[in-house]
């Protein structure tokens, strides 16, 4: 499965969105008339420093397909691959950032069964496609920034959780849905959603399912501010430009991974293992005689390390989780 809409799901006029998502792969990708870099659900842009990812269905309020999925993932591969890319701003086209899942098969969206024609993996090898994305995202080597400037429901939330901050516009409503369509929380949203707002709210969100307004998600954690919707874009670049021109790469690089990572953690030890290190091996590096200087000498920094050339060599120092099947 790839996630769920509430009554924010759908369209305007009313009609449920158009395309069922229940494959990874669906016909559209084959469709001649997609774009020369392979985006046609979404759009992909670098201006300086700072990479947008806009989901770009606004006719169906960004609604998630299987081919927005496999696009998703491809954009963040291109963002860790690009040493010039220092942040990440994800967004919506039009009126909505994500209304959820496509629910143009009405009961059977959720049916793999129904959407392959009986062909599917069995239930224990599936893999939901949320899931793929928000992992995705949670390896990302560079911080994201979530703009949500419009309804964002099922998928379309929980697709935010391991983005680094969220802001959201006053037009914004959020909502985990699931237990209203029959379902559970996906996009491991039950990993990282207690971790962001506490065991109590996520409980209270998840089980009820209801929509909830902007100040809600702000009054519980969920986001970071509320601005109005001609400045939400513009708020999300000042601060994605204030970590891309002050801060060193790998030491962002670094810190996302310890900060994520150290959720999971049961003792401070751990942290302790890893900036130890850390701190001796960095401290001789370029970027660490470059912001002491620059901060002596008082002048913005100009640091030149990278993150494909010189992050430290016990990085990464985790075992990488793959999935039941070692996939």
């Amino acid at each position: 499965m790839v996630g769920v809409p509430g009554d924010a799901g759908r369209t305007g006029r009313g009609e449920a969105s158009e395309a069922a998502p229940g494959a990874c792969h669906d016909a559209a990708m084959d469709d001649p008339t997609t774009p020369a870099d392979g985006h046609r659900e979404i759009t992909y842009s670098v201006d300086g420093a700072v990479a947008t990812v806009t989901l770009d269905r606004p006719d169906r309020l960004n609604a998630f397909t299987g081919r927005m999925m496999q696009e998703l993932i491809s954009a963040f591969d291109e963002i860790d691959a690009d040493d010039g890319v220092r942040a990440v701003i994800v967004t919506g086209a039009g009126r909505g950032f994500c209304a959820g899942a496509d629910l143009a098969a009405g009961g059977d969206t959720f049916d793999a069964d129904a959407q392959s024609g009986g062909s599917a993996p069995s239930e224990m090898e599936q893999r939901d496609g949320g899931g793929l994305v928000t992992l995705r995202i949670f390896e990302c080597t560079k911080p994201v920034i979530a703009a949500i400037n419009g309804p964002a429901v099922g998928i379309g939330v929980t697709m935010t959780l391991p983005m680094d901050i969220r802001l959201a516009s006053t037009q914004s409503k959020f909502g985990f849905v699931f237990a209203r369509r029959g379902i559970i929380p996906e996009a491991c949203s039950s990993w990282f959603l207690p971790r962001l707002v506490g065991i109590s709210r996520a409980a209270e969100w998840c089980y009820s399912g209801r929509v909830f307004g902007p100040e809600e998600a702000l009054a519980g954690g969920l986001v970071r501010s509320v601005h109005e919707p001609d400045e939400l874009l513009g708020a999300a670049q000042e601060l994605a430009e204030e970590i891309a021109h002050n801060t060193s790469a790998v030491s962002v690089a670094m810190t996302r991974a310890m900060l994520w990572r150290m959720l999971g953690e049961s003792h401070p030890m751990a942290a302790h293992e890893v900036d130890s290190p850390g701190i001796a091996y960095l401290g001789k590096s370029a970027d660490a005689r470059e912001g002491v200087t620059s901060f002596l000498e008082k002048r913005p920094p100009a640091f030149t390390d990278t993150v494909s050339g010189d992050m430290p060599p016990f990085y990464p120092w985790w075992e990488e989780r793959t999935f039941r099947d070692g996939r």
